[in-house]
């Protein structure tokens, strides 16, 4: 997923000890449609001169960066990493070392299942000056774009967000089933498209309904979203039938039921919302 003006990491990776060190700013990209993004992350991105973004980040977000600054694609795609998530550690650290200020951008919230905290931590142990600007994570996108409240006082009085996907390769799905299964709540599942069957399998065994509304919501905020509903038991057919692919997120709970859908879905991206004049 090269794009134009992008380098390769390993050019950027020599260091000079004489240099002060840079600094990192963990930016958080949003779900995907540019006009989500907060000023504050338009600020950073408008004056950055070098970036680190992965996968999940949109065109249209990166079009803020400067016409000169560098890109670096660190991937962090399902299943398939351009780099791994010690050598983005690394090559930050390096970079930074180096007296070169960057700006490490994530979708989402860096913070909610995007490994910022971890960056950070690296950062943080290698000394290097770093702030944080949190972004829409994709379930507040999600909900909005497609109508599904998170809570609602007659269907859900507790929101759990939660990751699906396995930590390392063969490993078991480690999830508090009892938890996720609690009435009376929402459910949302990041990176879940994969595990799905097994999802609703566990979900099913621990007491939820096989009648329980559910949801798929694909390239949320994005113009190809897509939002499937159905039984909570019906969900893996679902999936199979409407070809559901990452990036998706899995919505269980009442609250599906109660979807209205908005006058105008947040889905269709304005053109201009990035030729904004800068801040």
């Amino acid at each position: 997923m090269m794009r134009s003006r992008d380098l390769p990491p390993s050019e950027h990776a020599e260091t000079h000890a004489d240099h002060s060190p840079g600094a990192v700013t963990l930016v958080g990209a949003g779900p995907g449609d540019p006009e989500l993004l907060t000023l504050k992350a338009v600020r950073a991105l408008q004056q950055a001169k070098l970036a680190l973004y992965d996968h999940l980040v949109s065109p249209w977000v990166l079009d803020f960066l400067p016409a000169g600054a560098e890109r670096i694609y660190v991937g962090k795609q399902a299943s398939r990493h351009s780099l791994p998530q010690e050598d983005i550690a690394r090559l930050m650290i390096q970079l930074a070392r180096a007296g070169r200020s960057l700006v490490r951008l994530k979708g989402g919230d860096g913070y909610i299942f995007g490994r910022g905290g971890e960056e950070v931590q690296a950062l943080a142990e290698a000394g290097i000056p770093f702030r944080v600007i949190p972004g829409l994570t994709a379930a507040q996108g999600a909900a909005a774009s497609t109508g599904i409240p998170l809570t609602h006082r007659d269907h859900a009085c507790a929101l759990v967000l939660a990751t699906g996907h396995r930590r390392g390769n063969g490993e078991q799905l480690d999830m508090d089933w009892p938890m996720l299964a609690r009435p009376r709540q929402t459910v949302v599942l990041y990176m879940g498209v994969g595990n799905l069957p097994e999802i609703c399998r566990q979900l099913l065994a621990h007491g939820l309904s096989a009648h329980t509304p559910a949801a798929l919501i694909e390239n949320a905020t994005m113009p190809e979203e897509r939002c499937v509903t159905g039984p909570l038991a019906q969900l893996p057919e679902l999936a199979r039938q409407h070809q559901i692919r990452p990036p998706a997120l899995i919505v269980i709970g009442d609250v599906v039921a109660a979807r209205r859908q908005p006058a105008q879905p947040a889905a269709a991206i304005n053109p201009d919302a990035c030729s904004a004049p800068k801040l």
